[in-house]
């Protein structure tokens, strides 16, 4: 039996709608990954370095921040000494699709009680 001449080329047409919408998917997804990446990163940057801080001061609090994260991400670390507590707070871009391009930012928060080096 002959298939019906109107259907000829009906899956190319279909797959070329739905290729953007698969793309899209994907693009939002990837950029929902790196969000959740940038969240972990800043949080435990802020881990180690309010514990860096706490146990031999600002200079240390910064070099902890930056260990683990790369220039593209553009962080800043603002560490400080509260009371007993050693603060530090990270910031970081938020990626677009690529963490060299952003369009706000995430912060991430942490405190360590200060310890006395003898």
């Amino acid at each position: 039996m002959r298939a019906a001449a109107g259907d000829r080329g009906q899956v190319a047409v279909e797959f070329a709608g739905m290729v953007p919408m698969i793309l899209l998917l994907v693009a939002a997804v990837w950029e929902c990954v790196l969000i959740g990446y940038a969240f972990s990163l800043a949080g435990n940057a802020a881990d180690e370095a309010a514990r860096a801080g706490a146990v031999k001061g600002g200079a240390a609090c910064a070099a902890a921040a930056g260990e683990h994260i790369g220039s593209a991400w553009g962080m800043t670390a603002d560490c400080r000494a509260e009371g007993r507590l050693y603060k530090a707070t990270v910031k970081l871009e938020i990626p677009v699709l690529h963490p060299s391009l952003s369009f706000g930012s995430i912060t991430g928060e942490a405190g360590a009680v200060r310890e006395k080096e003898d």
